[in-house]
Parts: C-alpha cells; structure tokens; sequence
C-alpha cells in the first residue's frame, strides 16, 4: 500500500499547484469511509449509506482540506504571515 501524502498530492492534477508549489501539509484527508447499515434501514431502505469521519484530519475538522491549499498558495505567494476570522476550526486548521 502506497503511504498517504496528503489531499493536495493525491489530486494534484486537479487542483491549481505547480511544480514548484511548497506544499504545507498535516497529512489531511484519507480519512475512514464507514457504513452506517442502521442509520440506511432508518433514513433510505435498500441504500447503502457511508459516513465520512472527518474528525480523524489533524485538527478533527472537515476545514483542514480547503485550509493546506490556503496555506501552500500563500508560502507560494510568499506571504510572511496568515490572518483568518473563525469562531473555532479554521483557525485551528490555519
């Protein structure tokens, strides 16, 4: 099994970074994928319903994905410093 490098690694093709774009990364995404057979019986019989956990990225928020493109394209950009507003989670993916 190939390790995981991050969501900006695994499509890169599809997103706006170059060669030469410092990737900053915690190793987000990747995370499980479970099925929730109960929750499906309930809420969409004969369905198969999956949950994503994204509480296992880093921070244990979803925001870590959008935050180390932020993060990439501002160090590419040459930012000296990164300022966001947040009540919570995307400070703590900044």
């Amino acid at each position: 099994m190939i390790p995981w490098r991050g969501i900006i690694e695994e499509y890169r093709k599809f997103l706006p970074v170059g060669d030469q774009t410092p990737i900053v990364s915690l190793q987000e995404g990747h995370t499980p994928l479970i099925q929730a057979k109960r929750l499906a019986a309930k809420v969409c019989p004969g369905m198969d319903l999956y949950l994503k956990i994204e509480g296992a990225n880093p921070t244990g928020s979803f925001k870590d994905r959008g935050m180390t493109m932020a993060v990439s394209k501002a160090v590419e950009n040459k930012a000296r410093g990164l300022m966001c507003a947040s009540t919570g989670n995307t400070s703590a993916s900044a």
